[in-house]
C-alpha cells in the first residue's frame, strides 16, 4: 500500500481560525474528481495529533473543523509547527501525505513568574550595584515574542536588558544614585515586559525594595539651650522637664540614652537627678533659692549603633522665690439682711484686706465669687478697703438668701488666696398677686346633685410669704333671675373647695357663669379672680308624657274607624314628649299588648298607628291596643296609652273635644312665644295677602264662577268628612316640648274654633294647645273667619 502513496503536499494556514474556514480544495490540488471522493470512501488521518480538519466530500475541499492553538500542538519554542495527516482512499487504495503549517499570532501576552518581587538594598550601597531581577515569558515565538522591558521613572533604578544565546531576553536593575532611608525608605517600580507583535503585548509585575538602614545619623535635640523655672522647696521627685531628643535612623540606631557630661557639677547632679532613657530631669535635693537661683546642666544623647553617635544640650534652671504668706481679709462693717426692696447702691458691707508678702507676692485682688450671677459689685474706696453694694434689683422670690464668697487672691507664683462667706437674707414684702392655674374654669355637675356637694377645689398660688401668702377666697356677687351667687354656691375660704348650695335641675338651669377671687394677707393686700363657668348635665328623671291622643287621667282612648278602611290607613297617632334633653328626650313606641297584631302596625319612631290590611267580617268590631312610650335614657322611662278601636259601617266623624275655659295659669314664657311668633307670622302673612289684593285690583278682574247651592253643600260635606279626627295627627314625632305645640298648632287648623285641651299634667305645668281652623276653599264663611281670630 505504501507504494502507493504520492509526493507530499503542504498548506500554510494562521492558528486560531474559526470552525469551518476554508484551508484547500483537495479535490483539485490532488487531481480527484469530487464525486470519487465520496464513493472511494475518502478519509482524513491525523498523524500523532487530535483531528482539528475535515473534508468537505461534497466540494472537495479542505476546512477547519476545531479551533488550533499553535502552542498546544508545538510545545517547544520552534519557529516551525507542522500537523501531518494523510489522506486515504479506497478503491483503489490510494494515500496521500499534507503537511499543514501552523503559523503563529500574537495570541499570547508576555507574563512574569512573580508578579510581585522584593529587594532588600543597604542604603550605603554604591552606585552601579546590579540586582537579577525576575524575567517574563511569552509562549509567542518569532517577532510575537518578548521584544523588550521599560522600568517606571525613577531617580534611583534604571534597568539593562541583555539577549542571550537562544534569544531570549533578560533584565537586570541597575542602582544609579546614592540611597538615603530617612529621605526615601521605600521605592515602589513598576517593570513591563512587551512583545514585537502587532498590536503589542505586554505584561507587569511589581518591584518593592526596601531600603535598610545605617547609623549614619546623631541624635539632635529639639534646640541647644533650655531654660526652665522651679520653684524654691519644692518636693523631691518634681519633674522639673523631660528632654526630647530625635534621631532620623530606625532600630538600635535610633535608640538614645541620657547622661551628664563632664561640664555638670557635681552639686547640680545632687539636686536633680536624670532619667537615661526618657530624658526626664526631676527634684532630687532642697532647693533653697536664698542659697543660689540658678542651676546649669549639659546633656548628651547618645544612640545604641555600632559606632555611636551622639547629640548635646544646655539646660538653666532659675529658682524662683516661693510665696510661703496667705493674703488676709477683714469685715469691718455688715448687713444681715434686706428688704427686697431696696434700692440699688444700698451699702452692705464694708471689707479691708491684706497680705504679709512683698513685691508682686504682697499685692492683693478682691473679687466676688461668682460675681456675673450676684446682685452685688465690690467699689474700692481706698488703698485696702472696698464697699460691698447692691447693684441689681432684688426679688426674694427668685433667690431668698445669698452666701457671698469674698476671694482674696495675691500676685505671687503660684499666687495664694483666702475665702470669707457673708450670708444676707432677703425679707419678703408683698410684691406678688395671687395667680390660679388657669383663668378659666369648666366644672360639669349632674342634676339632682345633693345640697353641699364638693364640685371642685380651687387654688392659686401667692410666691411671697407669711402673712403675704395667706389666701382668702370670695365668691364675686353676681345676681341671676333675682337670685345672687351666693345662695347658689358656696366656697371654702381657706382651701378654695366649691359647693353646690342648692339641687339643680337641667329643665330649669342650664349653667352659671360666675367670678372667684383669691386676695392674700399682706398691706396693702393683692389679689386675683379667675372665671367659673357650671355646666349642669342632664339625667334621665323625667319620664315621657303622652299629649296625643288625649284622654282623661286613666281613661281610655276611644277611635272609630269605618270597617271599609284600606290598608295602611292612619287610624291614630300617638306623640308623646320628654321634658329631658337628647338621648334622655328621644322617645320611641312599642305595642305592648294588641287584639290581633296582624290587623294593626306602629311605627316605633313617630307613633303613627295603621291598618296593615283591610277588615274582614271575622274580625271583631273593636280592638284594644296598649301603646307603651319609651325614652333613651339609662335607665330608660316609659309611658302607656290605652286605644280602644271601634269600626262602623259607614264613614262619620266623631269628636271628643270637650270645651273647656281657658285657664290663664297655663300660660308659661314658652306659649307666650309661640303666641308672638304665630302673631308676627299671621301679620306677615296679612301684608302679603294685601300686596297680592292691590296687585290683583289694578288687572282686569276675572267672572266670578259661581257654585250652586247643591254643589256648595257637596263640597262642604266631602271637605268635612276629610277633616276627621285622624286629619288632626302630626307627621313626625317631636322630641322637644316647645316643637311639639309648635307642630300641634299646625296640625290642628283643620278644627273649626279654638279649642283648648286638658290633657293629664301637673297644674301649671304650662301646656297650652290650640287649633285653628284652615281654609276649605270657597265654602268659607264669615263667621268661620270670625271664630278663628277668636
Amino acid at each position: 500500500m505504501w507504494g502507493f502513496a504520492l509526493s507530499i503536499t503542504r498548506y500554510s494556514i494562521p492558528e486560531e481560525m474559526e470552525e469551518g474556514s476554508f484551508v484547500a480544495n483537495l479535490a483539485t490540488d490532488l487531481g480527484l474528481d469530487i464525486r470519487s471522493l465520496e464513493e472511494r470512501k475518502a478519509k482524513l488521518d491525523v498523524i500523532h495529533s487530535k483531528n482539528y480538519l475535515d473534508i468537505n466530500k461534497d466540494t472537495g475541499e479542505l476546512v477547519i473543523r476545531e479551533k488550533i492553538d499553535r502552542e498546544s500542538i508545538c510545545m517547544t519554542k520552534t519557529t516551525s509547527c507542522f500537523l501531518k495527516m494523510d489522506v486515504i482512499l479506497s478503491s483503489p487504495v490510494r494515500i496521500f501525505n499534507i503537511e499543514l503549517e501552523i503559523m503563529d499570532i500574537n495570541d499570547n501576552a508576555p507574563v512574569f513568574r512573580r508578579k510581585t518581587m522584593h529587594l532588600d538594598i543597604s542604603e550605603a550601597t554604591l552606585p552601579g550595584e546590579r540586582f537579577s531581577l525576575t524575567n517574563a515569558v511569552d509562549a509567542d515565538v518569532g517577532a510575537n515574542s518578548i521584544k523588550t522591558y521599560y522600568l517606571s521613572e525613577s531617580k534611583y533604578f534604571n534597568i539593562d536588558i541583555q539577549t542571550g544565546s537562544d534569544g531570549s531576553k533578560y533584565v537586570d536593575l541597575v542602582l544609579s544614585g546614592n540611597l538615603d532611608r530617612e529621605e526615601h525608605a521605600v521605592h515602589d517600580l513598576i517593570l513591563t515586559a512587551v512583545d514585537g507583535g502587532v498590536p503589542p503585548r505586554s505584561g507587569t509585575a511589581s518591584i518593592i525594595i526596601n531600603v535598610l538602614d545605617i547609623n549614619d545619623n546623631a541624635p539632635i535635640f529639639s534646640q541647644p539651650v533650655y531654660a526652665v523655672n522651679v520653684s524654691e522647696n519644692s518636693a523631691a521627685g518634681t519633674v522639673v522637664m523631660t528632654l526630647n531628643a530625635t534621631d532620623l535612623d530606625e532600630g538600635t540606631n535610633a535608640q538614645l540614652v541620657y547622661s551628664h557630661t563632664l561640664y555638670t557639677s557635681e552639686k547640680t547632679q545632687e539636686l536633680f537627678s536624670l532619667d537615661p532613657n526618657s530624658g526626664e530631669i526631676k527634684v532630687k535635693g532642697v532647693i533653697d533659692y536664698e542659697e543660689s537661683q540658678s542651676f546649669e546642666m549639659h546633656i548628651q544623647a547618645q544612640d545604641r549603633g555600632t559606632n555611636p553617635l551622639s547629640g548635646h544640650c544646655k539646660v538653666t534652671v532659675f529658682v524662683t522665690d516661693l510665696n510661703d504668706n496667705y493674703p488676709e481679709v477683714t469685715i469691718k462693717s455688715l448687713k444681715s439682711s434686706l428688704t427686697e426692696d431696696v434700692s440699688v447702691g444700698t451699702l452692705i458691707a464694708v471689707v479691708s484686706v491684706s497680705d504679709r508678702d512683698s513685691g508682686a507676692n504682697g499685692e492683693v485682688e478682691l473679687s466676688l465669687n461668682r460675681q456675673e450671677t450676684l446682685p452685688f459689685l465690690l467699689s474700692k474706696s481706698s488703698e485696702g478697703y472696698f464697699e460691698m453694694l447692691v447693684s441689681k434689683p432684688l426679688d426674694r422670690e427668685v433667690i431668698s438668701k445669698y452666701d457671698i464668697i469674698l476671694r482674696v487672691t495675691d500676685k505671687g507664683v503660684p499666687p495664694l488666696s483666702e475665702n470669707e462667706t457673708i450670708t444676707l437674707e432677703i425679707l419678703d414684702i408683698n410684691d406678688n398677686a395671687p395667680t390660679f392655674s388657669q383663668s378659666f374654669y369648666t366644672i360639669h355637675v349632674m342634676e339632682n346633685n345633693p345640697p353641699g356637694a364638693l364640685l371642685t377645689s380651687l387654688s392659686a398660688f401667692d410666691p411671697d410669704l407669711n402673712e403675704n401668702q395667706y389666701l382668702v377666697y370670695f365668691i364675686m356677687e353676681k345676681e341671676i333671675v333675682n337670685t345672687s351667687m351666693s345662695m347658689l354656691f358656696s366656697i371654702n375660704p381657706e382651701n378654695g373647695d366649691l359647693y353646690a348650695l342648692k339641687t339643680f335641675d337641667y329643665e330649669r338651669e342650664r349653667d352659671f357663669l360666675f367670678h372667684i377671687e383669691a386676695r392674700d394677707s399682706g398691706v396693702p393686700p393683692l389679689s386675683t379672680n379667675c372665671t367659673v363657668h357650671i355646666i349642669i348635665l342632664d339625667q334621665n328623671d323625667n319620664t315621657p308624657l303622652i299629649v296625643s291622643p288625649w284622654r282623661a287621667q286613666g281613661s281610655v282612648v276611644e277611635e272609630v274607624i269605618p270597617r271599609s278602611t284600606d290598608k295602611g290607613h292612619l287610624v291614630a297617632k300617638v306623640i308623646a314628649i320628654d321634658a329631658d334633653s337628647e338621648q334622655n328626650a328621644r322617645v320611641t313606641y312599642q305595642l305592648l299588648q294588641i287584639s290581633d297584631s296582624t290587623l294593626f302596625s306602629l311605627d316605633q319612631y313617630n307613633g303613627e298607628i295603621r291598618t296593615t290590611r283591610m277588615f274582614s267580617y271575622r274580625d271583631p268590631r273593636q280592638q284594644r291596643l296598649v301603646i307603651v312610650a319609651k325614652d333613651n335614657g339609662q335607665p330608660s322611662l316609659s309611658a302607656t296609652v290605652t286605644i280602644k278601636i271601634s269600626t262602623v259601617e259607614h264613614a262619620m266623624a266623631f269628636s271628643e273635644t270637650t270645651e273647656l275655659p281657658l285657664d290663664y295659669d297655663m300660660f308659661t314664657d314658652l306659649n307666650l312665644y309661640l303666641v308672638i311668633g304665630l302673631g308676627a307670622v299671621s301679620f306677615l302673612l296679612l301684608i302679603t295677602i294685601l300686596v297680592i289684593i292691590v296687585l290683583k285690583c289694578q288687572k282686569p278682574k276675572p267672572k266670578a264662577i259661581k257654585i250652586p247651592p247643591a254643589n256648595r253643600n257637596s263640597v262642604i260635606s266631602r271637605n268635612s268628612v276629610i277633616s276627621q279626627r285622624s286629619s288632626t295627627i302630626a307627621d313626625s314625632t317631636l322630641i322637644s316640648s316647645d316643637a311639639y305645640w309648635y307642630s300641634l298648632f299646625l296640625a290642628e287648623t283643620r278644627k273649626g274654633k279654638v279649642v283648648v285641651r286638658q290633657p293629664i299634667i301637673p297644674k301649671g305645668a304650662g301646656y297650652f294647645v290650640s287649633s285653628i281652623p284652615r281654609s276649605i276653599g270657597p265654602s268659607e264663611t264669615t263667621d268661620s273667619r270670625a271664630s278663628t281670630l277668636e
